[in-house]
């Protein structure tokens, strides 16, 4: 008897579902025990950069001019060889290279890809350059969550949702933000907000989480003093403040790809460019220690209003500079972290002004400083939930919410509209990968419509009764009916929704007739029409099949072409490239 109680359960254990669960579970143990050893790690290589662990600004002045050029140049040197030699996607900032094996191999990465990340970037930031840790931490937890995935046959469908489990675990205990790691692996890495992803992702990031917080403490990244709306006319500096912000993030999404662009173009073995964008950077923080690696002791500075307008105004065209240098060399790193920076010092420049025109009426710079950073990060990344999640959970500020939501939207909505590409998905569209909602554009548009449509579809006359329409859906077994016209022009499309209204009402079989009932405002693509096309209209409508026409000036009814088809198609190129890359 009671091994026949255990049975149920045991049974129940192996369920797809719970399984996913209980990898989830797994996979924010190994991706939170890899933030750790990455801090771990990266206080070490400051260490043997310097010999000092603590933020550069405490010490700059102690350090040789020629130390602080030769230091960044060297660990350049290491990073370059070990992106050249041993994993080429340790390079950069990390997320794209996430987005692309999600989009493009079914977020298989390669298991390699964690330990070189963690090397390379801990080698950068501890040698001085301006880079972030989130963007490692994303990509390193992104390549365990895909390990797991890889070991226990997770089957494709359910593979990215490994990978945004660690990618989640990675930004959660990076930052002690779970919720905001939840919602940046939904908002960017995986780009779907369903049950089935959602509940891993959660779970995977509060155990990364807690990992986290067992070794470094529960506590905000940054300690501010408490800030409040001082009068509600402060509202309306927000939106500006968002405009400002929005555009900081443009200039340095403009900016790096700039750099990249210079150092790509000379003509010089990739390993060494790196070293010359640490000397270059060498001389730059030489000048001004603040920009050195994370940033975070100079952010705090201006978060508490202990930084002159001077320097914060000038610290957001240096920063840019650094990060640019840094990552356009051949640098690893994250871009949040510089975000964070460019708004903290965007914020309390604005924040000094504001409040010099209006002290009775304004908080302190700092207050604006709090704001802007997430206001930068939305105007980089696109994601706005997230960048009110993160500076929230950072800050354990409420007060500071509506300007953050005002700022965040307004950035976000004014940089889609001047560039589609986040500073994300630029990278990829520079690699000739157009994603959108997880697909690679390009496969799709050297698809036509006619190769994937079906030919099988029902009419029936635009003056048929509704006994005949009933009739046809009984006999046909089909989803729509197509209307046509005495010369066989569709006029119409009719679905079983469209009668169910009426299928009670008696006195109609003979009244009602298909033109009364079909839907005439309808979207159509032609033979000729790329798939991408066809998605784009099925996408903007909400359709899920469109009927398609014969190209020409006489339009036919030739076929109707379905999402799935469309899915099945992109699935089957993506097969077909990835076979042409292994030949």
């Amino acid at each position: 008897m009671p091994a026949e109680r255990g049975e149920p359960l045991f049974q129940k254990l192996k369920r797809p579902n719970i399984r996913y669960l209980l990898l989830a579970i797994l996979i924010g143990v190994l991706a939170g025990y890899g933030a750790v050893l990455f801090k771990f790690v990266l206080k070490f290589m400051q260490w043997v950069f310097y010999q000092d662990t603590n933020d550069f600004m405490t010490f700059a002045k102690t350090i040789p001019v020629w130390v602080k050029i030769v230091m960044p140049a060297a660990g350049g040197l290491v990073v370059g060889l070990v992106v050249t030699n041993f994993a080429a996607e340790a390079k950069g900032h990390g997320v794209p290279e996430v987005m692309q094996a999600i989009a493009l191999r079914g977020g298989r990465i390669r298991k390699r890809v964690a330990a070189a990340k963690i090397f390379a970037s801990a080698v950068t930031i501890g040698s001085g350059g301006s880079v972030g840790r989130e963007g490692p931490m994303v990509q390193i937890g992104a390549s365990i969550g895909s390990s797991i995935g890889q070991m226990f046959k997770t089957p494709s469908v359910h593979m990215k949702t490994m990978v945004g489990c660690g990618a989640a675990a990675g930004i959660a205990a990076t930052f002690n933000a779970p919720i905001a790691g939840v919602l940046f692996a939904l908002e960017i890495i995986i780009g779907d907000f369903g049950v089935m992803q959602f509940s891993p992702v959660v779970l995977s990031s509060v155990t990364a989480t807690a990992i986290s917080r067992y070794y470094f403490g529960d506590f905000p990244h940054f300690d501010i003093p408490e800030y409040s709306i001082v009068t509600l006319w402060e509202y309306l500096f927000y939106p500006v403040l968002g405009v400002v912000s929005g555009l900081v993030g443009l200039s340095f999404t403009k900016i790096l790809y700039w750099f990249e662009d210079g150092f790509d173009a000379i003509a010089i073995p990739e390993w060494i460019k790196p070293a010359i964008g640490g000397a270059l950077l060498g001389v730059v923080f030489a000048v001004f220690p603040q920009v050195f690696g994370v940033g975070y002791g100079a952010m705090n500075v201006a978060l508490v209003n202990q930084m002159e307008f001077q320097l914060l105004f000038v610290l957001i065209f240096v920063k840019i500079l650094a990060s640019s240098i840094t990552l356009g060399s051949g640098g690893s790193g994250g871009i949040f972290a510089p975000s964070l920076f460019l708004g903290c010092m965007t914020g309390g420049a604005f924040g000094f002004v504001v409040h010099f025109l209006f002290p009775a009426h304004t908080a302190m710079p700092g207050a604006y400083a709090l704001v802007a950073m997430g206001g930068v990060v939305a105007g980089t990344t696109y994601a706005p939930i997230t960048a009110i999640l993160i500076i929230f959970e950072m800050t354990s500020d409420y007060s500071i919410i509506l300007p953050l939501m005002l700022t965040c939207i307004t950035a976000t909505v004014m940089n889609s509209t001047i560039e589609r590409a986040s500073i994300y998905t630029t990278k990829l569209l520079r690699r000739g990968i157009d994603i959108e909602a997880g697909r690679e554009r390009h496969l799709l548009d050297h698809i036509v419509v006619k190769e994937v449509m079906t030919h099988e579809f029902v009419t029936i006359p635009a003056s048929a009764p509704l006994s005949q329409i009933i009739w046809t859906f009984k006999t046909e077994n089909a989803p729509y009916l197509h209307v046509v016209d005495g010369e066989g022009r569709l006029t119409g499309i009719i679905s079983f929704r469209d009668i169910r209204a009426v299928l009670n009402e008696e006195g109609l079989l003979e009244l009602i007739i298909a033109h009364d009932l079909a839907t005439r405002d309808l979207v159509t693509v032609t033979t000729d029409d790329t798939l991408q096309e066809a998605l784009d209209k099925i996408t903007d409508r909400g359709v899920s099949q469109v009927p398609v026409l014969t190209s020409g000036r006489e339009q036919r009814l030739a076929g109707t072409l379905t999402e799935s088809a469309i899915n099945g198609a992109y699935n089957s190129a993506i097969v077909k490239a990835e076979l042409a890359g292994g030949r």
